[in-house]
């Protein structure tokens, strides 16, 4: 009895092994990112390289906000692309990694199928929003409002609304800014929000807003709570096209309070930090927060001397995005020639026959398809020598070693 338990042990730890040795293929999405790896490093997997890892149980999940700018400075176009560092990572099952696509992330989000979104954002006319993939959206006065699908919103002068659930959120239309632009002080971002200031004069001086924003995917805007205006005014000018406004003696009033900005003049506008405390149209960011002193600082080191004279450049695109990430690890063996490693070990040292190298891939998630974006080699393998005693005395005998007689001691008996 108890040889047959056995036998019937063994064979199902055999079958358990089988199981899990087995080549099961990729999905595609792993395998696409796997086949861009290899193309990008220069390996070739049916030669002296062999690849291996990519295993999606192993991949880690995490959000982040995505950040890129394109700016034209003297006729030359610089791009950036900023990353926010992940908070969080989490072993997630996402929907390209089976085989049947169902919705795995509902739990984080169910009401955007689990796709990452930006945290609420507060912004302040006069400007204008074109509004994609939101065929549900809310619009409250505070009240909820039936506007029926909306298109595009024009947020008049004195109007804020607070945008929630979006996806992203890009520029429609290039800026123009004059230089020179204001250093940081006091802990303020002072030349970004000189540079919004001129924006915001300029956008109040014409006919129709020169700030055209792209929003995707906002499942609500409600107007910002304020105690001068805790309601506004909705008007339809067309079918998907509404606007928003203040009541008209508030409108008047926050004008008057609102400080004109010589554009024209040479010397650079100081904004004090009670003036001036948020960032145009982004009423909810503030002009000390973190992110922005670093963008002044990055604006600073790419205009170099420019940015004290006087002379303007040109933003062609922002586009601020939630975007979903992983991390997955792989490994690379590579077969040693012949006298590749010579130099590397001592003489008397076994040479390994083969090399690895273990990597880690932080990949974008786009949809159905992962696309690298840096791959880094983690934990590199420490080579450990154990050398035997003879070796460290030179290989002699102990017939040969000299013999050393320790000085006598008195409490010897």
């Amino acid at each position: 009895m108890k040889s047959l338990l056995l036998r019937f042990g063994i064979a199902f730890l055999l079958l358990l092994h089988s199981c899990f040795a087995s080549d099961t293929p990729y999905p595609k999405a792993i395998s696409d990112l796997k086949d861009a790896i290899v193309k990008g490093l220069g390996f070739n997997t049916e030669g002296e390289v062999k690849i291996t890892g990519f295993d999606p149980r192993d991949a880690e999940v995490g959000h982040s906000v995505e950040y890129q700018f394109h700016l034209e400075i003297d006729h030359q176009v610089i791009p950036f692309k900023l990353l926010e560092d992940v908070k969080r990572w989490d072993y997630v099952d996402l929907p390209i990694f089976r085989a049947q696509a169902q919705t795995a992330l509902a739990h984080n989000n169910p009401s955007d199928n689990g796709l990452p979104v930006l945290a609420p954002f507060m912004l302040a006319g006069p400007m204008e929003l074109w509004i994609h993939d939101a065929d549900d959206m809310r619009l409250s006065l505070p009240h909820d409002v039936e506007a029926g699908v909306l298109k595009k919103v024009v947020l008049a002068e004195g109007a804020a609304v607070t945008v929630k659930g979006s996806r992203s959120v890009s520029l429609r239309q290039p800026l123009d800014f004059p230089l020179p632009l204001n250093r940081t002080q006091n802990g303020f971002a002072n030349g970004l929000l000189t540079l919004a200031e001129h924006l915001r004069h300029a956008s109040r001086t014409q006919s129709s807003p020169i700030l055209s924003l792209r929003i995707v995917g906002p499942t609500s805007l409600t107007a910002a709570p304020s105690s001068t205006s805790p309601s506004l005014k909705l008007k339809r000018l067309a079918p998907g096209l509404v606007e928003l406004s203040s009541p008209s003696k508030t409108k008047a009033k926050a004008v008057e309070e609102i400080p004109s900005v010589d554009i024209e003049s040479e010397a650079p506008t100081v904004l004090t930090p009670a003036q001036f405390a948020t960032l145009w149209p982004l009423a909810s960011l503030n002009g000390s927060n973190a992110n922005l002193l670093g963008f002044e600082k990055l604006l600073h080191s790419v205009l170099g001397a420019k940015a004290d004279k006087k002379g303007s450049f040109r933003l062609l695109k922002a586009d601020v995005s939630a975007q979903t990430y992983l991390k997955i690890g792989f490994q690379a063996e590579k077969r040693v020639k012949e006298g590749e490693l010579d130099g590397y070990y001592p003489v008397w040292r076994t040479k390994p026959e083969t090399v690895r190298t273990h990597f880690e891939v932080l990949a974008k998630v786009d949809g159905d398809k992962v696309i690298p974006e840096k791959v880094v080699p983690v934990n590199p393998v420490v080579a450990v020598d154990n050398v035997a005693p003879e070796m460290l005395s030179g290989n002699v005998s102990m017939s040969k070693t000299p013999v050393v007689y320790p000085p006598p001691d008195p409490f010897y008996l």
